[in-house]
């Protein structure tokens, strides 16, 4: 786990952060070996901003549409306190590649001194938009 939390933590150094100035890395592991990353990408009309796990998941799916995602990473290394957790619209996105996958998917979130903490994507949306 801490492997994969290295990799989101070297994506994060290509973060575009001009605004927040809060650099973010993803890391996701696919069930084929396969690792893909992503970084945040911010922009002055921030509704545009796209977080660092949305790139990572489009990425995985866009190079590898038949695998699927076992384990989320995401780190930061401007992290100073609390638990580096998903943003909403992240977690429907994740709860909608549980529901194509028909897998849920470990979500490992960086706290500060190099720790971590566990959950699963249906745990970060435990009551996700369905139709």
């Amino acid at each position: 786990m801490k492997n994969l939390l290295s990799k989101a933590l070297q994506a994060a150094q290509n973060s575009y952060s001009p605004y927040s100035k809060f650099k973010v890395g993803a890391a996701v592991e696919l069930d084929n070996g396969e690792v893909v990353t992503g970084t945040n990408f911010e922009n002055a009309s921030y509704g545009l901003t796209m977080c660092a796990e949305r790139i990572a998941i489009y990425i995985a799916q866009n190079r590898f549409p038949d695998a699927k995602i076992i384990t989320l990473a995401i780190a930061s290394p401007t992290l100073k306190n609390g638990i580096l957790s998903p943003c909403g619209a992240c977690r429907e996105v994740m709860s909608e590649v549980v529901r194509k996958q028909g897998l849920d998917f470990r979500v490992i979130m960086q706290t500060p001194n190099d720790e971590f903490t566990l959950s699963t994507a249906s745990e970060l949306l435990p009551i996700a938009f369905r139709f």
